[in-house]
């Protein structure tokens, strides 16, 4: 079962490694990272000609802490959360960046949240 999820994560950094190289963000439209683990979701608003990282949100922020919801669920949620940052910051348009997942479940519905809050990609 260990070679399998190995191969796959494998996969995973290839197809992230050839996307990254057509991917780049600017201080007027930055990348929107995603990483997901196996309970939580993460994404973050990345500045490349700088190298910074402009804003993040997760699961784990503390305005969903506690919230009980299913994964899904979650992922719309800080979808929102990170609009919601950059709306803070004027920043209307993003460059999404899925990391070599697969556009589907969690990392759909994070966007879907985002474009719900505001971010147009």
């Amino acid at each position: 079962m260990a070679d399998i999820n190995k191969l796959k994560n494998e996969g995973r950094l290839r197809r992230k490694i050839r996307s990254r190289s057509k991917l780049f963000g600017t201080a007027e439209r930055p990348r929107l990272v995603v990483y997901k683990s196996l309970n939580q979701i993460y994404a973050q608003l990345l500045d490349d000609q700088k190298s910074i990282c402009i804003t993040g949100a997760s699961s784990l922020s503390k305005e969903l802490r506690g919230m009980k919801m299913p994964k899904k669920e979650k992922s719309v949620k800080v979808g929102e959360l990170i609009a919601a940052k950059a709306k803070e910051r004027g920043i209307q348009a993003v460059v999404f960046d899925r990391s070599g997942y697969p556009y589907h479940g969690r990392i759909k519905a994070l966007a879907d949240g985002a474009r719900k809050g505001g971010l147009k990609f």
